[in-house]
């Protein structure tokens, strides 16, 4: 049974940081592109960033370039999204996903396989 599991969400003041996490297991981790997808209320989920197998490779959403940075470790099963200069409009329940169809399907929720069950994170002003 695969499962992802997310923490390091929270309440933070604009312009403040976190570190999400996600564990993996029940699959191969090394195997398998992670991605990062937030939903805020109201909102469609959408696309945060992407990391390959390998983690030699990453694709960001325009609003968080600069800001976030997706990375990943396989021998602990973990990938991770640095949060930076965080703004009131970040706020969302952000979920890691894993093994879209194929890299040109990133950016689809539809396209991947198994998902955590997300972690908030609150910017306030």
């Amino acid at each position: 049974q695969v499962q992802l599991v997310e923490s390091g969400g929270g309440l933070v003041q604009a312009g403040g940081s976190l570190r999400l996490s996600c564990t993996v297991s029940g699959r191969t981790f090394s195997a398998y592109v992670m991605g990062w997808f937030r939903q805020a209320p109201g909102k469609e989920r959408e696309f945060v960033a992407a990391i390959t197998r390998s983690g030699g490779s990453f694709v960001y959403a325009d609003s968080v370039k600069g800001r976030f940075t997706i990375s990943r470790d396989n021998a602990l099963n973990t990938v991770y999204l640095q949060l930076n200069s965080l703004k009131p409009e970040d706020t969302a329940v952000y979920s890691c996903a894993m093994d879209p169809t194929n890299w040109s399907a990133i950016y689809n929720p539809a396209e991947y396989s198994y998902w955590g069950q997300g972690t908030q994170v609150t910017v306030s002003s």
